[in-house]
């Protein structure tokens, strides 16, 4: 059976959530694990690695923008506040990238705003020499701390089940 591992930052759980419901979709196809990104192993070796995390500044966090979001009420490890998306990329080796890798993130849904942390993360891992099934994931929050559009979850399982079906057939 394909082993996927699911990495997640989430701030307010709107992304965790959704990294949940991803890997409700990939089920039975793929045996799966969701883990926060502060306690992801450094070098992953599942059949597909999937990385989400909140859009935060048109990009992936930063240690500012989680400050921020913990003053807006963000309940976070210490751990969690130093470690997100940005640095474990960062913090990755290149042999260690799985064959398959795919993104996603939250963002507020509103027309016009730019930026995806999904994208950044895809272009990011593509350069560093992995290559990613499916394009990056968007997945829509009222507010910056939520809560996730109505319909968000169903669409994560929907894209969970159309990546396993992808990895599947590969």
């Amino acid at each position: 059976m394909t082993r996927a591992l699911i990495i997640v930052e989430s701030m307010f759980g709107n992304t965790r959530q959704v990294a949940e419901a991803v890997a409700e979709g990939m089920r039975p196809l793929c045996d799966v694990e969701v883990v926060d990104v502060a306690s992801a192993p450094a070098a992953p070796t599942p059949d597909v690695l999937v990385l989400g995390g909140p859009t935060h500044a048109f990009s992936m966090s930063r240690p500012a923008t989680r400050a921020d979001a913990v003053k807006r009420g963000a309940t976070v490890s210490e751990r969690s506040r130093t470690i997100g998306m940005r640095e474990y990329l960062k913090s990755l080796r290149h042999t260690s990238y799985p064959m398959v890798v795919a993104t996603f993130d939250t963002r507020i849904h509103k027309r016009g705003v730019p930026g995806s942390a999904a994208a950044a993360a895809r272009r990011r891992l593509i350069r560093s020499g992995t290559r990613a099934t499916l394009p990056p994931e968007s997945f829509f929050v009222a507010d910056v701390a939520g809560p996730l559009i109505p319909g968000q979850l169903d669409r994560a399982r929907a894209w969970g089940a159309r990546l396993a079906a992808a990895t599947a057939s590969r």
